[in-house]
């Protein structure tokens, strides 16, 4: 068995050239905003911008709650691990993914965001094999207003990605995952492995 994972502490979020953070409102002053303008009201309440229907734990102070990792693999089951079980992210970190060479496969995300709008989320990954970094990625997931009862969580499909294949790439990666926002919060960091098998 290999060793556990360790967070890549290199991994930070790559910044948009002329994008530039607006400041900060809470759900109240959107929802305030042109409050005369009808259709606008409306709009903002499909957004979920209107205080009443928000969910999430008033005690719990994530903004972001990331709910579930899966994995479809071509021609396997596809790999579930709910994020919210106690012990899940130091189960994920022993046990890896195994995954065949040169098949298809999808990572998904499913999240929840709670308390505030969350601008410009990010999801990074860094790929390393013994030590030395082979893949880094960034995907930008957006910006969410928080979650409502009509609309309990969100979900990111990353693009598509063929296994490597052949001696060499056959083995165990180690995979950091985070999810960052514009403000430079991090939400979530959390290690995690891959293993490449013929």
């Amino acid at each position: 068995m290999s060793k556990q994972p360790e967070i890549d502490q290199e991994l930070v979020a790559e910044d948009t050239a002329g994008y530039k953070v607006t400041d900060k409102k809470t759900i109240a002053e959107y929802a305030n905003l042109d409050a005369e303008d009808d259709s606008l009201k409306k709009w903002k309440e499909s957004l979920g911008l209107s205080t009443g229907a928000l969910i999430g734990d008033p005690n719990d102070k994530r903004r972001v709650v990331v709910l579930e990792l899966r994995v479809d693999v071509e021609g396997a089951d596809p790999i579930i691990i709910n994020l919210e079980t106690p012990g899940a992210l130091q189960s994920l970190r022993k046990s890896p993914i195994v995954i065949r060479e040169r098949s298809r496969y999808q990572r998904r995300l499913r999240f929840r965001v709670q308390h505030e709008i969350i601008t410009g989320l990010k999801y990074l990954q860094s790929l390393k094999r013994s030590g030395i970094r082979v893949d880094k990625s960034q995907e930008v997931c957006g910006s969410y207003p928080p979650n409502t009862v009509d609309k309990p969580y969100y979900e990111k499909t990353f693009a598509e990605e063929e296994a490597p294949h052949g001696m060499l790439a056959r083995g165990t990666y180690d995979v950091t995952s985070k999810f960052v926002d514009d403000d430079g919060v991090t939400h979530l960091e959390f290690a995690w492995q891959i293993e490449i098998k013929k």
